[in-house]
């Protein structure tokens, strides 16, 4: 982690920026969770959607269908990018969410994307997406890759939400 001065500045006023509204619903307890930690903020998040026949809404939140007739699905990651204070506090949360790939380690990554952290210093990106996708914001699965997928964003976000909400 870096030194920034200006953590406590850029929190405030990422904070005052949220819209609710433009937070996935099934995660918006989770992101408020997420700022009562004074170590962090979130900069983006996503909630995971499924976009193929019949659901051609980018925005679709609806489980997926038990189906033979989807073959193909568009999958739109599931993801929390947020900033981590260098203190204690924040170095001991990023050990915690370390674990989280361990759910399931072909489809969840946790790491620094580059381009967050040139916008914002320590920022960090927990996302589900199959590994060979993972620069991608977005992959075109098989309808079995994309059930499994669902399994895993659920969990994912149910291990958070142990983590956050206890």
């Amino acid at each position: 982690m870096a030194e920034n001065p200006y953590y406590k500045i850029q929190r405030r006023r990422i904070l005052a920026g949220i819209r609710e509204n433009r937070i996935d619903k099934p995660i918006i307890d989770l992101i408020h969770a997420f700022h009562k930690m004074p170590c962090c903020f979130t900069l983006q998040c996503c909630y995971g959607h499924f976009v193929y026949n019949g659901h051609k809404n980018p925005h679709n939140l609806d489980p997926l269908p038990v189906t033979n007739e989807i073959t193909h699905i568009e999958y739109r990651i599931a993801y929390i990018a947020f900033c981590a204070e260098n203190s204690d506090s924040g170095k001991e949360l990023l050990e915690r969410l370390q674990d989280i790939p361990a759910i399931d380690p072909h489809n969840i990554q946790f790491g620094s994307a580059e381009w967050f952290w040139k916008r914002q210093v320590n920022s960090y990106v927990l996302q589900v997406e199959p590994e060979r996708f993972k620069g991608q914001d977005r992959a075109r699965l098989d309808y079995r890759e994309a059930v499994q997928i669902e399994k895993t964003r659920d969990a994912f976000f149910i291990h958070l939400r142990n983590i956050f909400l206890l």
